[in-house]
């Protein structure tokens, strides 16, 4: 468990955190349930191959890695009725946390994640859906990426499987890591996207991926 070190409202836990009956914080005791099933969720969807993904591999190829190493972290926001704005003041403090955490260039950097549960929302997916699309120019240009994962499935195809829905999650949830190279295609469309992009990683792009860029 990881407490942040000027609010103490904000708390990060670890999955061996949930596990145990004797929870060491309140939310845990409250939310047990929803961190269980996304710490399973992780394991036996994230970590594992898909016959619907259209590659080989799992779904996730940074998940395992990050459960291992203890820097899969999870906090949670119960209250639901957020809007857009509300998402993003409730994310920031996550986001900048995040860049103290795992510095890019860090031994941790590329496996650590912060999922953030809104286990209020079930029935807001779509506010979830446009907070994510919303923030994302706020979290590019650190050199992050937040993805949006809930039940509905978010309506985002599969790179390699246009008929996949990957980002479908047992609780609703924003999610944010560190952007790696094989994320060029999450930001081709967008030129501010495709700049903070190059400044992280130059013309060093994936071969397969290279057909995606516009040379300036």
């Amino acid at each position: 468990m990881i407490r942040h070190p000027y609010d103490d409202s904000l708390v990060l836990f670890d999955p061996a955190d949930v596990e145990p009956d004797l929870a060491p914080h309140p939310l845990i005791g409250e939310h047990q349930a929803d961190l269980r099933a996304v710490v399973a969720w992780a394991r036996a969807y994230l970590c594992r191959p898909h016959a619907e993904l259209g590659r080989r591999g799992p779904v996730c190829p940074y998940a395992q890695a990050s459960l291992d190493r203890g820097t899969f972290l999870l906090a949670v926001q119960p209250g639901g009725g957020h809007t857009v704005a509300s998402l993003s003041t409730l994310l920031a403090p996550y986001r900048d946390w995040f860049l103290d955490l795992a510095p890019r260039g860090g031994a941790a950097a590329q496996s650590t994640t912060i999922l953030v549960l809104l286990p209020g929302m079930r029935d807001a997916r779509q506010v979830i859906d446009a907070a994510q699309r919303e923030l994302k120019d706020a979290y590019v240009v650190h050199g992050l990426m937040i993805g949006e994962f809930h039940d509905g499935p978010p309506d985002k195809s599969g790179l390699w499987n246009p008929d996949f829905r990957p980002l479908h999650s047992p609780v609703p949830m924003l999610v944010i890591r560190h952007m790696v190279p094989t994320d060029l295609p999450f930001l081709v469309s967008d030129e501010t996207h495709l700049a903070a992009y190059r400044d992280l990683f130059g013309e060093q792009v994936p071969g397969h991926l290279r057909d995606l860029v516009t040379k300036p």
